[in-house]
């Protein structure tokens, strides 16, 4: 079993940034791939950013530059700095996991956080 726990999300302005934080536990070394999701009101998960077993890093095509994911093994946590953030990026941002190799084509999670509320105002 893996268990993540999300922090850092929060209200900003148009443009503003925030960091995401995602501390992972449980029985599990590298193996694992791990990926930030979000859900918007209304709309269906989406993923977000993945970060690999292999120290690959893809991201949706909505992201254009603006968000990075880093990835600390050795921690176990994974980051997702989100710069120049838009009102459409309102969304609650779950932290995931799949065991084995996966990019933002084919992931499908074992594992969720439960989730950090992100809000973008104009």
């Amino acid at each position: 079993q893996i268990q993540l726990r999300e922090t850092g999300g929060g209200s900003v302005h148009t443009g503003g940034s925030l960091t995401l934080f995602c501390a992972a536990s449980g029985t599990f070394r590298t193996e694992v791939t791990m990926a930030w999701f979000r859900q918007a009101p209304g709309k269906e998960r989406e993923a977000v950013a993945v970060f690999n077993n292999n120290g690959e890093r893809t991201y949706a095509g909505f992201v254009n530059g603006r968000f990075v994911i880093s990835r600390d093994f050795a921690k176990k946590t994974v980051d997702l700095r989100m710069d120049n953030l838009k009102p459409e990026d309102t969304a609650m941002y779950y932290c995931a996991a799949e065991r084995g190799w996966a990019s933002i084509r084919n992931i499908e999670p074992d594992y969720w956080g439960q989730g950090t509320q992100v809000t973008v105002s104009s």
